[in-house]
């Protein structure tokens, strides 16, 4: 016979997104069961840069969106977290910058458009020289200007193993996922034979939500998949840089980010427009040699000459937007007993568990008595991409 067990919700997907609502639900009192068929965060989220937006990012011609607004209280919530006073205890988490940057190199373009995102956003961003720049641009060859953003950097693997801590019992690997449906309705999931029932059963397995809906016999929300193509490079005589290089138009020209290696060297990853468009149509060769054209006019001083380099593809996964835009905010779309989300960007993985608590409170679901949960087999946690890499 198989394994029937009972929760109050049964979340399936454990990147960032499914983690931060488990830990939310918990720690309000609900049973919960996680489920994963691969590794904990080993999607979308390992592959994050690990930028926690305030919204500068959205605002580079000098007006605010709906996006920035959206996300600027993101920053102060996830410090709050860190510190262990906030809606979780992320406490261990490391923190590898306390601030962002946009940078700009010099050009009239890249000034103008740094100018008009400090006007916007007024408030978050002020202007650093000399010893307050990052590491990699204290340098006489550097010409340019900084604005110091108020945003922060975290180290993306090990949130994710704070938040599979915060998990507790309650973590499952998963092969098989089926649905269990009673008198016509969705009362959870068999998992490999067992049969979990649950009051909700959330999706937020990111681009496995397409997957997954289909083997429910649903095909609402649809989903769309957003390439990147982004560089890598690690070596000796790197050093810290967080920060988004501006050029003159509403995106950066790069985002460099920078991240420990495990053997204490430090490896740049290349975001911005270097990874979008023209980067996705680039094979590897040829983008490791668009990366290296871009760092040698950017930073011609930082000397790569022993320098690993190495490309990595991510899909970011959202719902379906007219012309493929980004949408503004996480994302809810309720059906019964089923919620299916994704939160758009990391630094919205509170809003996303923001946006089930509202429903689950709506809808007068409360934590209920359920027999304790057997022992488990529990999914591992995602390594970093780079060390899978190099």
């Amino acid at each position: 016979m198989s394994q029937a067990l009972s929760t109050d919700v049964l979340i399936v997907g454990g990147g960032i997104a499914g983690l931060w609502l488990n830990a939310r639900l918990r720690r309000q009192g609900f049973a919960t069961v996680l489920v994963e068929n691969a590794r904990l965060g080993g999607g979308q989220s390992v592959k994050s840069q690990g930028i926690i937006h305030g919204g500068a990012k959205y605002a580079l011609h000098g007006a605010l969106t709906g996006a920035s607004e959206a996300i600027a209280d993101m920053p102060r919530r996830w410090r709050e977290a860190l510190a262990g006073n906030g809606e979780l205890d992320l406490t261990g988490v490391r923190l590898l910058s306390d601030a962002h940057y946009l940078w700009s190199p010099g050009s009239l373009a890249g000034n103008i458009t740094s100018f008009f995102a400090s006007k916007a956003v007024r408030g978050r961003v002020d202007q650093v020289k000399g010893e307050q720049l990052p590491p990699a641009l204290q340098h006489p060859k550097f010409k340019g200007k900084v604005y110091r953003l108020a945003e922060l950097v975290l180290d993306v693997p090990s949130l994710i193993k704070r938040l599979s801590e915060l998990a507790g019992n309650g973590l499952l690997a998963a092969e098989r996922i089926e649905p269990l449906q009673e008198n016509g309705e969705l009362a959870g999931l068999i998992v490999d034979g067992r049969e979990i029932r649950a009051q909700r059963v959330i999706l937020s397995a990111g681009r496995g939500n397409a997957e997954l809906l289909s083997a429910l016999g649903l095909n609402q929300p649809a989903q769309q998949l957003r390439p990147l193509h982004m560089a890598l490079v690690k070596g000796p005589t790197l050093k810290p840089l967080y920060a988004h290089c501006l050029g003159g138009g509403p995106k950066p020209r790069v985002t460099i980010t920078t991240h420990p290696a495990a053997d204490g060297q430090w490896v740049w990853y290349l975001g911005g427009d270097l990874a979008e468009a023209d980067g996705v149509a680039r094979d590897e060769a040829a983008q490791i040699q668009a990366a290296k054209k871009e760092l040698s006019e950017l930073l011609p001083w930082v000397d790569l000459s022993a320098a690993q380099w190495a490309t990595l593809r991510v899909e970011r996964a959202e719902p379906a937007q007219s012309g493929l835009v980004r949408p503004d905010n996480a994302f809810l779309h309720e059906q019964g007993t089923l919620l299916v989300g994704w939160p758009t960007k990391l630094a919205l993985a509170p809003d996303f568990a923001d946006r089930v608590l509202a429903a689950l409170s709506r809808d007068g679901i409360q934590p209920a008595q359920h027999a304790p949960l057997p022992e488990l087999p529990r999914p591992t946690v995602a390594p970093p991409a780079w060390e899978e890499l190099f």
